[in-house]
């Protein structure tokens, strides 16, 4: 079996079993007569984000061009309103000489202005991952980017500009860095910093052409070196230190690992790493306290799917679908294989309800990168997106049963399934467009209350989806902010938030890291509909601590200032 083969599509049996079988006959839902998703679709003309991704050229010849590489949202003057970060990649014949990184600052109204040479960003690394965290707590959001070779952390000077302190914070890793994460893994109330690790490549020397169903294709990842990720234990005064060996992150194998997912998921107040991997088992490291972690993926069931195939996980969604307090996981995999949704047990054990939940047969034909649970419609329950698109530019149906360019899938939550939205008529028409889309990111861009996305495409152009669910109904979105004497975690990454309305409740969690490489806002979003009954917000910090903040005003943004000792 070809190297390509093995590496994208490892596990055929399980997959034919899907195909098969999949999701019942009645599980497989047309798009509904009526959705509340209504989303607009706005290019560089109407918003200003004009930058075109580089990620290699096209079509893609390696597997270093595939990836593509994140976006984030960020505050980065603290003056309300969410900036739109993208690192950018770079090409084949000049890996480390890139386009360079974009940052556009909101200017209100979805406009926004280019103010990359006024903060003195000139970073032209090939970047892939984002992470945005307060890492030295002087109030103002930082930037670290995973690269194809040496990692970037970028300083924020108080909103002025930003500062490589790469090196002297001792974070420059010079590996193929791919998702990573801000959280305080270790308790100790600063934010640590995790990051993915890919495999080697040497664009020297490239790997072989391989076969998939007999067409020729790149290489990878299958045959080619994996790496260990890295732990950085944040030690204060801007340094760090890598502790992947004593916290037992470099007891699991090296693996080829894209995106991870930071915060509690046994509730037990302590932060653990779940890590998504291409082609083999997911990780799972259970935090033991201490600054300890002991890998699970395996024995908690996030490992494989319920036939025990290892899949190429790209996205992760975190959320609780089924209502019993605990966060689930949603992660995206490779054409022919169906997406997986792990639903969490308690205890330290999960279970895949893909089918079961109408999200196994409708992804059989879709590479999926980016996902995100979102209440888009302010019905008070969270909503799925995912973005898609092929690696192998030689895709077609009749061939790989699957195109290159690939529509994205929504769906809209409905009791105990999810329904596939797919009438542009209905929910707009970015839903029938087919791109080549790696990345999305999600915040409120305009302030009126609802979610918007960035979404990134491959060697393509920044794309904004306008959603107007905010103008007619209730919401809430939550800022946190522990302003304590000496903070080192402002943001309150790792916490968990609950709204209580009647008899609902509604559960998000401030995760580290973000849908694929990239980095979502901090804030949580509840929608409300049209119900103008009381709320209360409780919030679990992540060190356990719970604070009820009563009945909080609707449609609003409320900041939750962390109680002071």
């Amino acid at each position: 079996m070809s190297s390509a083969f093995r590496g994208y599509f490892p596990a055929l049996a399980a997959c034919l079993f899907l195909a098969g079988c999949g999701d019942s006959p009645s599980s497989a839902v047309p798009s509904p007569g009526k959705t509340g998703i209504r989303m607009s679709e706005l290019d560089a003309a109407n918003t200003g984000l004009d930058l075109v991704l580089t990620s290699g050229g096209v079509p893609s010849r390696e597997i270093l061009e595939v990836k593509g590489c994140g976006l984030a949202l960020i505050d980065f003057d603290s003056d309300g309103d969410l900036d739109v970060f993208a690192p950018n990649g770079a090409t084949l014949e000049s890996p480390e000489r890139g386009p360079g990184c974009r940052l556009f600052e909101n200017r209100g109204g979805l406009r926004f202005s280019d103010a990359t040479e006024r903060l003195g960003l000139q970073l032209r690394r090939w970047g892939f991952g984002v992470a945005v965290g307060d890492y030295d707590g002087d109030g103002f959001d930082d930037i670290y980017i995973a690269c194809y070779g040496p990692n970037v952390l970028l300083r924020n000077k108080a909103g002025r500009g930003f500062e490589d302190v790469s090196d002297v914070a001792g974070v420059a890793d010079g590996s193929w860095g791919t998702g990573c994460a801000f959280a305080d893994t270790d308790g100790d109330g600063d934010l640590d910093l995790y990051v993915c690790n890919y495999l080697s490549f040497d664009p020297s020397n490239p790997p072989a052409r391989a076969a998939f169903k007999g067409t020729e294709v790149l290489g990878g990842p299958l045959g080619l070196p994996a790496q260990h990720d890295l732990l950085y234990e944040n030690l204060g005064k801007g340094r760090f230190r890598d502790i992947s060996k004593p916290a037992g992150i470099r007891a699991a194998p090296p693996a080829y690992a894209l995106n991870v997912a930071i915060l509690d998921l046994d509730g037990d107040s302590r932060q653990d790493i779940f890590v998504g991997n291409d082609s083999m088992g997911n990780y799972l490291f259970s935090n033991q306290g201490k600054g300890r972690f002991r890998e699970v993926g395996v024995d908690s069931g996030v490992s494989a799917n319920s036939d025990g195939a290892a899949q190429a996980t790209m996205g992760i969604a975190v959320g609780d679908v089924d209502g019993n307090g605990l966060p689930d996981i949603f992660t995206t995999n490779f054409s022919g294989d169906t997406n997986t949704l792990h639903l969490n047990l308690g205890g330290g054990f999960f279970a895949d309800r893909t089918r079961s939940w109408g999200l196994g047969r409708v992804s059989l034909t879709s590479l999926g990168w980016a996902c995100d649970f979102c209440d888009l419609d302010h019905d008070g329950d969270e909503d799925l997106v995912v973005f898609n698109g092929h690696v192998f530019p030689q895709a077609r149906p009749e061939t790989m049963d699957s195109p290159y360019l690939q529509r994205p899938l929504l769906f809209e939550r409905a009791d105990s399934r999810f329904l596939p939205v797919s009438d542009p008529d209905l929910a707009g028409s970015w839903v029938a467009a087919a791109h080549r889309d790696r990345t999305v990111v999600r915040g409120d861009l305009d302030g009126d209350g609802d979610l918007d996305l960035v979404v990134g495409e491959l060697n393509g152009p920044l794309r904004l989806l306008r959603n107007d669910a905010g103008k007619a109904t209730n919401w809430l979105i939550v800022e946190l902010l522990d302003d304590r004497p000496g903070s080192m975690n402002r943001r309150g990454i790792g916490s968990r938030l609950e709204l209580y309305q009647g008899e609902a409740v509604q559960r998000r969690w401030l995760r580290g890291g973000g849908p694929f490489q990239s980095a979502s806002s901090h804030r949580a979003h509840f929608g409300l509909g049209s119900d103008d009954s009381p709320v209360r917000l409780v919030v679990t910090w992540p060190d356990g601590e719970l604070q009820d903040f009563g009945e909080v005003a609707l449609s609003t943004l409320y900041t939750a200032r962390r109680a002071q000792d």
